[in-house]
């Protein structure tokens, strides 16, 4: 249960800080670095236990990987998603008479911006916290939430940047991100972190 309770913890966090700065209008560089700090610091607390997914599409690539037992990966994905949820709560909480507005992306670059930052996010993951050439480094938090970053900076204005079926989840359920177009974060980020457990071991084979 400890890393099950871990994943809700680490991913209500990183939806919380997802909401609390988007819809405090932080301006320019405010949002895209508190949330990669956050998912920094919240993979180097609970990685140790859970391996510091917080992110349905991480969990499927690292179980395609082969480092996730198979019966974890429901239950993490049910974490992940009910932290997701509290967090929009305490969002609509602490942002209360706060005017949100949806980002209503066009679904072709939405799809292509989404589907390539989770893959370079899982491909990091991937190669930073399960690659046996990596085993063992203090940077691999630094290195998953500067991906995340990166991605926000690069594409967030196309698709608002979530990476994170759970993250998507939580923006709609804010009014961040439409529920109609929800489908866009599923089909993109789950591809995009098979892909990436895919590419991985093409590449590396011999990393069992």
């Amino acid at each position: 249960m400890n890393k099950y309770a871990t994943e809700l913890i680490g991913t209500f966090f990183l939806v919380l800080t997802v909401g609390c700065t988007v819809i405090a209008g932080g301006a320019g560089v405010i949002p895209p670095l508190a949330i990669g700090a956050v998912l920094m610091v919240m993979i180097f607390a609970g990685g140790h236990i859970s391996g510091g997914h917080f992110n349905p599409a991480v969990t499927l690539g690292v179980f395609l990987r082969g480092r996730c037992p198979g019966a974890d990966v429901v239950p993490y994905w049910i974490a992940q998603v009910v932290g997701a949820g509290l967090a929009a709560g305490a969002v609509s909480y602490l942002r209360a008479g706060a005017e949100v507005s949806a980002l209503d992306a066009a679904v072709g670059p939405a799809l292509a911006a989404e589907f390539l930052f989770t893959f370079a996010l899982v491909w990091v993951v991937l190669n930073t916290a399960t690659a046996k050439g990596t085993a063992g480094n203090s940077f691999y938090g630094l290195a998953i939430g500067m991906t995340v970053m990166a991605g926000a900076f690069a594409v967030g204005d196309v698709s608002g940047g979530a990476f994170n079926p759970a993250v998507a989840i939580g923006a709609s359920a804010m009014g961040l991100l439409p529920w109609s177009n929800l489908w866009i974060y599923l089909v993109a980020n789950l591809g995009g972190g098979a892909a990436a457990a895919l590419a991985f071991k093409a590449l590396s084979p011999e990393d069992r």
